[in-house]
Formats: C-alpha cells, structure tokens, sequence
C-alpha cells in the first residue's frame, strides 16, 4: 500500500497555475532548479512532489535555495518589529516569531512568498491528528500515543495564543487584526510549521567544550522547494546547510522516472502522523516503535500485594523509579530491542529489589559504583537477542506491560482484541483495507507497526 497522501488537495483547473506561479517565483528569488528534475502531482506518493527526467548520480545537486529566500522572522517584512520587540515573543516553543511571520505574510496581499504560500489554502487539508475529533483520535488510536500528544499540542497552542501573540497582535493593529489571525488559523500554522518546517543543525563543538550544556534548538524556518519533497526512512536525497544557501543533494543514485525522498529523521509511524499527517506502508518503516507507560509497569508490580506494609514498599519503590525516570513517561521498544535501555534496566532494578536492598539503596542515594554496568551489557541485555536470558521477575514484569499495552489498543472497527494475526489477514485483504478510511488506514498502520514490536517483545519474555 502506497504512503498516504499529505499534500493539499484542490481543483485541477487551479492548480498548474498556482503550481506555474510559485515555480515563476523560484525564478525570481534565484532558486535554481536541476533539469533533470521536475516538479509533479503524477506519478509521486503524494500530491506534490519531485521527479527525475534522467538518471541522476550520487552527489549531484538537485535544487539551490538562496538564504534570501528562506521565510523566518528575519525575513519577513515584520522583522524589525519581531526583533526590537523579541521579548515579547518569547514562548517555551520557540515558534512564536516565525508564527508571527506566516500569519501576516499569509493573509498579506502584497506579500513576497505569496506563490509560495498560495499553495495551501487550507492547512487543515494536510490531516494531522489534531484536525480530527477527539472521538475520533481515541477510538482509532488509542493505545498508540498520538491522542495524548494532540492532546498536549492544543492546550500548548491555546496556551501560547492567549498568553503570548493574542497581547502582541491586539498591541499592533496596523499588522494584524484578531478577527482575522484567529485561533483556529494559528493552530493551523502551527500544523504547516510541524509538517513542512526545517531546523538548521547545531554547529559542532570542539570536544574540549562542554558537552553537558545543552544549546536551544535553531528556530523553524519554512524552506520553499524543500519541503514539495516527500518522506521515507530509505530517502535518496538530503537538505545540506552552506552560509550561502540550502542545496538538495542525492545521496544514492536515481534512476528516470523515480521520485526524488528527502528524509524527515528516523521517525517512527506514530511521529509521522501526529506531526505530518501521513504514514510509511507497514512493515516498511525500519524506525517504527511502540511504548510501554511506565505506569504499567505499577499496576503489574501491584498485583497480589496483600499487607499494608508491601503496598507501601511498593509505592515507594515506584515514587523513586518515576524521580529516576524524570519527564519520561514510557520506554520505548524498536524492532530490535528498547531504546531506553538504561531507563528501563533502572527501573526493574530498583522495582524488584527486596526491601532491605532498597533501604541501602536509599541510604547510598543511589548504586554503589562497583554496581554499575556498561552501558554496551545493558544494550545487549535489552535487546531481542537478550530478552531471553533476563532475570524471571524481570521477563514477568516486562511481559505482563507488554501485554497490558497491547490491549490498550483501540481501532473503531469492532474487531475484539485487535491481534496482529488479525490486523496482518485485513493487511492482505485489499478488499477489505480499501474500505477503511484514508485516517482509519493510516492509524491501522500506525497500530500494525506497534503491537507487532509488542507482540514479539511477548514472545521474547515468555516464561
């Protein structure tokens, strides 16, 4: 099954000539383009994408992008304002002056990226989660992850726009109107910056520098040309960063006729639809993963606790598992084995320790340093080929989450217990995946690719 289309859908009359505008307007800015590629709606996995006209060699240039054409906020012709003002635009984000930027240049008549920005008429059209119904979002992906993250998006958004760019806007009637840069047209540049948006990577450091400050990310930049690119994990082509400009490069040859993928990072189905609105056919994403809430791991270490002073050994046990934890609220599991290895080799640790090993533990404030495993034995330990050989209580504590996850699922089509033997016979049964949904198929996707890394971590722990 092809990857779900995410581009914008509108009349065909109308769209060579917004497609014919923005391409002029490459021209203009001093984009250049390869001839031995074009831009089409035929023949990609989407609606908008590239090709090649002829063969095309690792290492050649596909497009130049001058910076001059990159649309943030020290472009845009608000700019000056953004940055004599830029503390009043601060926001935990750091989306809010690019947001800014694309709610004027967007409903701006006279704005410079116009046949850019012409090309979306509607943002909700790309179909991220977060512009389905909450109904909708829980009953097919419960289990998955995507409607606790949409969940915290919004109230994000809502948060941001009243707090932060309502005050601003309302302080500068000449540039924005709130009647017309509303909520619901900020949330959806908020979509369009998820889905198309790209951040310059860090400059390295010399590796004298300390390495334990983290720096703030670059803020997004919309990069036009760029983004007409479609996904996928086995991608043939890369953004590279120059002072000068941005270049498509082709990282492994292209043959006449293929589409040209950039790559949006090693992103598994579930982040792919929550941010961009579509999915990779499953199996066929290498860097889908599946969660396991710590939480339940809690209800499993609680089951059978009978006496007053277990429950509390428990609860305390659990209390310094989540301080160890920190934000993180789940271990996440990829095809060969976790990811967080070191968080979840913590916390079986310390949850199946006796209660005179937890007293030292907590009177050590931590392990001793003659305990401290390699972070390579801990890998391995956690990996598909070392699950097996796991500590019984261990493997019993793992499986029973597992399990506990896989039936959290939802899907909204009546099928009881959604197994993956059943999802994998309705995979095979053209018939009848077509009559799903274009949303019901990708989040059908999205829930293969997890409960089938679940199911074989059940496998792998079974005592």
């Amino acid at each position: 099954m092809a990857t779900e289309a995410k581009r914008l859908k509108v009349d065909h009359s109308s769209e060579i000539s917004l497609l014919q505008n923005f391409l002029k307007w490459c021209d203009t800015v001093g984009l250049v383009i390869s001839k031995k590629v074009y831009v089409s709606k035929e023949g990609t996995v989407a609606e908008y994408g590239m090709l090649a006209k002829e063969n095309i060699e690792e290492g050649e240039v596909l497009f130049t992008i001058p910076r001059s054409a990159l649309l943030h906020h020290g472009t845009t012709k608000v700019s000056t304002l953004l940055e004599q003002e830029r503390m009043f635009v601060e926001s935990s984000s750091g989306w809010v002056p690019l947001l800014l930027a694309l709610l004027y240049e967007y409903t701006s008549p006279q704005s410079h990226w116009r046949p850019y920005l012409s090309l979306w008429s509607d943002f909700r059209t790309l179909d991220q989660p977060m512009f389905w119904s909450k109904e909708e979002r829980d009953r097919e992906l419960m289990g998955t992850g995507v409607p606790e993250a949409v969940d915290t998006d919004l109230a994000n958004i809502q948060r941001e726009y009243t707090d932060v760019v309502l005050p601003f806007i309302t302080r500068h009637p000449e540039i924005w109107n709130p009647d017309t840069h509303t909520l619901d047209l900020y949330t959806q540049l908020v979509a369009f910056v998820m889905a198309y948006s790209f951040q310059e990577p860090q400059e390295e450091e010399d590796e004298d520098e300390d390495q334990d400050d983290e720096e703030t990310p670059n803020p997004p930049m919309m990069v036009p040309m760029a983004d007409m690119l479609n996904h996928v994990s086995n991608h043939n082509a890369n953004l590279e960063f120059t002072p000068e400009s941005l270049k498509m490069v082709c990282v492994r040859p292209i043959l006449k006729g293929e589409e040209v993928f950039n790559t949006y990072g090693q992103m598994a189905n579930w982040q792919l639809l929550h941010m961009y609105g579509f999915t990779e056919a499953y199996p066929s994403n290498s860097n889908d993963t599946a969660d396991i809430p710590i939480t339940n791991l809690y209800k499993v270490i609680r089951q059978g606790i009978q006496s007053d002073l277990d429950q509390q050994l428990v609860k305390e046990k659990w209390e310094m598992s989540c301080r160890m934890m920190g934000e993180k609220g789940a271990f996440v599991f990829g095809k060969q084995g976790c990811l967080t290895d070191t968080e979840l080799h913590s916390t079986l640790k310390v949850l199946c320790m006796s209660e005179e090993e937890f007293r030292e533990f907590k009177e050590n404030e931590g392990w001793d340093e003659e305990e401290d495993e390699e972070e390579d034995s801990i890998s391995v330990a956690f990996s598909n080929e070392g699950f097996p050989m796991l500590k019984a209580s261990w493997k019993r504590l793992i499986h029973e989450a597992a399990r506990l996850t896989v039936n959290s699922y939802g899907g909204g089509q009546g099928e009881e217990g959604h197994s993956v033997d059943g999802d994998q016979v309705l995979m095979k049964n053209p018939e009848a995946l077509s009559g799903l949904s274009a949303r019901q198929q990708k989040a059908f996707q999205v829930r293969c690719g997890q409960k089938r890394i679940l199911h074989r971590l059940l496998e792998l722990t079974e005592s």
